[in-house]
């Protein structure tokens, strides 16, 4: 081993004592990191994804109440697991994971595999979802960068790359993979330590510096670069769009339409909308627009898009209420029915619905209180 060599060893050994030293400590409990079976693991890193801890958590429970086994999730319908995920976003992770599940249980006889390789395997496991389930649930050498991740490292190395560039993302995870304990620490721990960091002390402005463990071991800190770093090529502005929607309720149901799987929002129930006017809209739906009114706008924040919603509301009269046929209220959906207010949340559905009822002062039972 060369001088230079054993110089960085002792530093990151340095480095890893501290900051696990820290996290063991500092830590704030979450139910996935009581447990290291392979499946509640997998489960929370992908609903994590883009997803605050917050949010993440009583989804997080209920989903492992009501399938509890890679097994189980594997024999769910498809509208079972989007409605477990409502509310949630991003449904095609909800998707994945079932299919993933699928292949688990057909082919690896329901045990999730520990082998980064073969994980990268499963639908929608990608370099840090595997290095996650392999470091936390089996221990394995494996390293694990997100948002979180990068910015600690950008930070405490002083990178200059953009860490969202091919250039700057490589070499991240080259730094994340040589700092991986090897004999003096868990791999899993480290990882988290790291992630735990970024969201807590390392935050993207105004870090605590303070009170990081290792701030005088931070590059950026003593450069007093903390606030430009990591570099990151700004956002793109959300493309706005604007849609009308049109509740019909009454006392106990709602008119909900079921949007086509190959759409926004695919395979979810929501109160019939278009891009075009609301007259429109209502012809199609056999109301007179002299029948509407106007319920208030809601605005839907998306990763690339902002939703202006204007919501129109009339009453679903009984005799259209029961179980006839309705028309497809547009090219966006591929059927539409009445639903008693009692089982709306157990249909697949998106935040979005939530606001656009709430918006028409419909009272969905259960909605409110997730």
């Amino acid at each position: 081993m060369s001088g230079r060599d054993g110089a960085e060893g002792r530093l990151a050994g340095e480095l890893r004592a501290r900051l696990l030293s820290w996290y063991g400590r500092a830590r704030r409990d979450l139910p996935w990191r009581r447990t290291r079976d392979p499946y509640a693991v997998w489960l929370s890193e992908t609903m994590l994804q883009q997803t605050r801890v917050e949010t993440v958590l009583p989804y997080y429970e209920r989903f492992l109440r009501e399938l509890p086994t890679v097994q189980a999730l594997a024999d769910a319908a498809e509208a079972r697991v989007l409605a477990l995920w409502s509310g949630l976003g991003y449904y095609r992770r909800a998707r994945m994971l079932r299919a993933a599940a699928k292949r688990v249980a057909a082919e690896y006889g329901g045990r999730v595999p520990s082998d980064p390789a073969e994980l990268r395997r499963l639908e929608g496991v990608g370099a840090y979802t595997a290095g996650a389930i392999a470091s936390i649930a089996f221990g394995r050498r494996a390293a694990i960068v997100d948002g979180n991740v990068a910015r600690v490292l950008a930070r405490l190395f002083a990178i200059d790359d953009d860490v969202k560039s091919a250039r700057g993302a490589a070499r991240v995870w080259r730094l994340a993979e040589r700092l991986l304990p090897d004999g003096d620490g868990d791999p899993g721990d480290w990882n988290q330590a790291l992630m735990e960091l970024g969201a807590t002390v390392c935050v993207p402005r105004d870090p605590k510096c303070d009170a990081c463990p290792v701030c005088d071991m931070c590059a950026a800190r003593a450069g007093r670069r903390t606030a430009e770093l990591p570099r990151a090529t700004a956002k793109r502005a959300p493309t706005e769009v604007r849609r009308v929607a049109i509740v019909l309720a009454s006392s106990d149901a709602v008119l909900l339409a079921r949007r086509r799987r190959d759409v926004l929002f695919g395979g979810l129930w929501e109160p019939p909308s278009a891009d075009g006017p609301v007259a429109e809209l209502a012809s199609r739906l056999g109301v007179r627009a002299s029948d509407l009114v106007p319920a208030g706008t809601v605005v839907h924040l998306l990763s690339h898009r902002r939703m202006h919603v204007e919501v129109a509301r009339a009453e679903l009269r009984p005799e259209r209420a029961g179980p006839r046929r309705w028309p497809v209220p547009g090219p966006e959906y591929d059927a539409a029915e009445p639903v008693p207010l009692r089982r709306v949340r157990g249909r697949p559905h998106s935040a979005l619905t939530r606001k656009i009822l709430m918006v028409a002062n419909v009272e969905a039972a259960g909605l409110r209180s997730r």
